[in-house]
């Protein structure tokens, strides 16, 4: 990873986890987010997943504006998401469970 890119990565943290936090607050059933990048291709590349604990508050929250929240988040750092829809993702906790026995990194390959 070059300089610049640990530089991006730091700030796109940041913004996420204030995301992360206002998302707590607002959304029930809400748990975490993560990130993926590719720097090579930067910000077309960039994907990111809002998990929830039920797929009962998941259908119960609205997408769009938990979308609107990440990409003003985004906004704030200077990173214009090309797709917001595309870019921006839900999943559940109980999916996981369900289909990958609990393992994220299985699921999100």
């Amino acid at each position: 990873m070059r300089k610049t890119d640990k530089k991006i990565e730091k700030s796109l943290r940041e913004a996420l986890t204030e995301a992360c936090e206002t998302a707590l607050e607002r959304y029930e059933g809400f748990q975490w987010l993560t990130h993926f990048v590719s720097y090579d291709d930067f910000p077309a590349s960039l994907s990111i997943v809002c998990v929830y604990d039920t797929n009962a508050h998941l259908a119960k929250t609205n997408n769009e504006s938990m979308r609107a929240l990440i990409k003003e988040k985004l906004a704030s750092i200077g990173i214009k998401m090309k797709d917001c829809r595309q870019q921006v993702r839900f999943d559940t906790e109980e999916d996981c469970d369900n289909d990958n026995d609990g393992r994220w990194n299985e699921r999100f390959r």
